[in-house]
């Protein structure tokens, strides 16, 4: 269990791995680059599905799906499009035995396709705006995997939106990204960072990307959502267009935005430890664990006092009583530390007797005694305690390695060590942007939204700044 994970400090990436697979999250599949997502890798998934789902549709979208299969003349059609994915795609050539008159791509994301289907939906304002969320797989040919952070195939959704007017987009892009902002932030508890993508960073054929951006524990930074402004870019490809209002036809402004299985990555990163997973309760799908301590002798009477304990906290909290009877209490509680389940009720003959229960919480390993029938009213505020400190502890994290620096010297020595944020000027040359990630692998991760009035000159040219942006090294 717990003592054969690597420690952090010894070897972060093979702590993550470490935990992945001890926790039972997720296996290697016999396909190269791609996972199995085991059982209780994908409880964690679909406790983040329901409640994002819930939000999309609280903003007035609604569910669809569209084919795996995309013709690869529709992927032509966006000539920026297909220059960013191209090296990633996965082609089909033949099929039922015959070859193809023309090959099919396994999408890597719907942009064309949908957009092929959204030209015989739309014809007129009034068909506006078309706001269509998919839960769906895409697959992109990765060289370089990590189990939920980087995989050929991954799960994800990819929302895309229809819209009579440039403003209209605009806002939906932005509001899309505080979306996943407050899922972030109020679900995981990961703090994250909002901004814009330069110019290089951003999603191929998009006007504008946005995205939020989470420190790990390793200080790089994990892209955790993006949402991107299209302008009329697929509309013109695809000849999307609609009458106006005036009688005239015009072609629609589009947004995509898009959350993955990596979430599940960044949430191991952010909170776990070396005795294993660390889960905010928001999404654990067991909140309680309870553990009931005997012998032989008092086997039975301690076990109908769990149940007892156990009637009151089911219904009201994700719980699950422990009947394991072959492995020791030591065993159990390692077993249970390993997966990341945020509050464990231990129970053994002493309790009984005075009728308490120790509650252990996961996050800090603190104890306490409580009476039995206290114990639904005492894990709701541990549960709640919990979630806060997890978001305060890595925001306090994150602040702690987060430095403002105006000398290219100091900069480049800053990323020489373990690295971080970095608040810095930047003229918004793509000359400048190319020598930071050539001389230190750091990119630019957002250009926040709050920029100073003046930013000051460029760390790396010394010529008058354009904005302030924040770098870091990421995965």
């Amino acid at each position: 269990m717990a003592e054969h994970i690597t420690p952090r400090s010894k070897n972060y990436s093979d702590w993550y791995i470490d935990i992945v697979l001890k926790a039972k999250l997720a296996d290697y599949s016999p396909v190269k680059g791609c996972m199995v997502i085991r059982p209780r890798g994908y409880a964690l998934w679909e406790r983040m599905q329901r409640a994002l789902d819930d939000m999309f549709k609280e903003t007035g979208h609604t569910n669809a799906y569209f084919p795996l299969l995309i013709p690869e003349s529709f992927i032509h059609k966006e000539a920026e499009h297909i220059e960013g994915f191209s090296p990633e795609l996965a082609v089909v050539t033949h099929g039922g035995g015959e070859e193809l008159e023309e090959p099919l791509v396994l999408r890597p994301t719907s942009e064309t396709i949908i957009w092929s289907m959204y030209k015989k939906w739309i014809q007129s304002y009034r068909d506006l705006p078309l706001l269509i969320n998919q839960w769906a797989n895409v697959l992109r040919w990765e060289k370089r995997t990590r189990l939920f952070l980087r995989t050929s195939e991954f799960l994800w959704q990819e929302g895309h939106t229809a819209h009579a007017d440039k403003e209209e987009a605009q806002q939906e892009t932005l509001r899309m990204l505080e979306v996943y902002r407050r899922f972030a932030e109020d679900y995981m508890a990961m703090p994250v960072l909002t901004g814009a993508k330069s110019e290089s960073e951003k999603f191929a054929g998009a006007v504008t990307t946005y995205s939020i951006e989470a420190m790990m524990q390793d200080r790089k930074a994990l892209q955790a959502g993006t949402s991107h402004f299209l302008g009329q870019n697929f509309a013109k490809a695809f000849e999307v267009t609609f009458q106006n209002t005036e009688g005239n036809l015009d072609h629609v402004w589009a947004t995509s935005w898009g959350v993955s299985t990596r979430l599940v990555g960044a949430l191991i990163m952010t909170h776990s430890d070396d005795k294993g997973l660390v889960l905010p309760p928001k999404l654990a799908s067991t909140e309680v664990a309870i553990v009931p301590i005997f012998k032989n002798a008092t086997r039975d009477q301690v076990m109908a006092f769990a149940e007892k304990v156990e009637s009151r906290l089911t219904g009201r909290f994700r719980t699950v009583l422990d009947r394991d009877e072959q492995n020791s209490p030591g065993w159990k509680f390692a077993e249970w530390e390993m997966v990341g389940v945020p509050v464990r009720v231990e129970i053994g003959p002493r309790d009984m007797e005075k009728d308490m229960v120790v509650l252990v919480r996961r996050d800090t390993g603190e104890k306490t005694q409580v009476p039995s029938d206290q114990v639904a009213e005492q894990v709701a505020e541990l549960l709640e305690s919990i979630q806060k400190n997890l978001f305060e502890r890595a925001l306090a994290f994150r602040e702690e390695n987060t430095r403002k620096i105006s000398n290219y010297q100091d900069f480049t020595g800053y990323f020489e060590g373990d690295g971080g944020f970095v608040y810095a000027s930047w003229c918004g040359s793509a000359e400048c942007e190319a020598k930071v990630k050539e001389d230190t692998r750091a990119t630019i991760r957002v250009i926040p939204f709050d920029q100073p009035r003046d930013p000051g000159s460029c760390v790396v040219c010394g010529k008058p700044a354009a904005q302030v942006a924040v770098f870091a090294k990421s995965y």
